[in-house]
């Protein structure tokens, strides 16, 4: 075995029918089989934030700067700070996103399921309605 240095790909904006306001995301490793591991860099301006969704294997944050929230459907809203690392566990209906003043950068670790199951990694929903994000 032996390290292999990971190219680098060009930032992209995140889809508006994903996203509500400007992200920004790096993906930083695809991996390769028998890896299905996945890492993006993800950045929110002020007030950013995704829509509804879910992943099928699960998904890790964790906060590299700025402040954030997250919250798993139904469940109470988590503030985020640099350094914080919260986990979703697969099918849970969630979203995360920057406070509306702040920027707020994370790094998202998740899996691809296995292709034979015929799952996509993440599936969409949504996209918060004015009372469900905190103003």
């Amino acid at each position: 075995m032996s390290t292999h240095l990971q190219p680098k790909g060009p930032t992209a904006k995140g889809p508006e029918q994903w996203f509500t306001g400007e992200v920004y995301f790096n993906a930083y490793y695809t991996g390769q089989e028998p890896s299905r591991a996945r890492l993006n860099l993800v950045r929110f301006t002020p007030g950013a934030h995704t829509a509804w969704h879910q992943h099928a294997v699960g998904q890790t944050l964790h906060v590299t700067e700025g402040v954030g929230y997250d919250q798993t459907r139904g469940q109470e809203l988590i503030e985020l700070h640099p350094g914080d690392t919260v986990h979703t566990p697969a099918g849970e209906w969630h979203w995360h996103g920057a406070v509306a003043d702040q920027f707020m950068c994370h790094l998202a670790l998740w899996e691809a399921p296995d292709p034979a199951s015929g799952e996509p990694e993440t599936t969409w929903g949504d996209k918060l309605t004015a009372e469900e994000y905190p103003a």
